[in-house]
């Protein structure tokens, strides 16, 4: 077995520990949708650190993850849902929040702008917010 497998499958089975604190924390509704009745999953927010922790993980649903994935299939208008995420008490789903309206205003989604625009994020999540840039 490579050791690249055992570290996936080790990182899989340490934010798979998180499931029950995520729950907890999110309500089972989805962190940025707020959708409730649907699958969550635990989508963990780059950069990775080397050791996965809670606090860095995102509870939500295939259809926020895949959308997060694959930016050229997003539907600009199924992220309305920033007004409200991106002032969430989650440090975590605050960073992800603005890192999908900055994702949003480059495609001259004008709403999105003006979010982005009468935001305020701690200047430490603000900076986590652009490492992924």
């Amino acid at each position: 077995m490579s050791k690249g497998f055992q570290g996936k499958f080790h990182r899989q089975n340490m934010l798979s520990r998180f499931a029950k604190d995520l729950v907890r924390r999110s309500r089972s509704h989805c962190e940025v949708c707020d959708k409730n009745g649907v699958k969550l999953e635990v989508y963990e927010l780059p950069p990775l650190e080397e050791e996965p922790f809670v606090d860095g993980c995102v509870f939500i649903c295939d259809g926020c993850r895949r959308q997060i994935e694959h930016p050229k299939k997003m539907i600009p208008s199924s992220w309305r849902c920033l007004n409200n995420a991106l002032y969430s008490e989650v440090p975590a789903v605050q960073a992800l929040s603005f890192r999908m309206l900055k994702r949003l205003a480059a495609k001259e989604e004008h709403w999105a702008k003006e979010l982005l625009e009468h935001a305020y994020l701690d200047p430490d999540i603000e900076d986590w917010a652009n490492l992924a840039d």
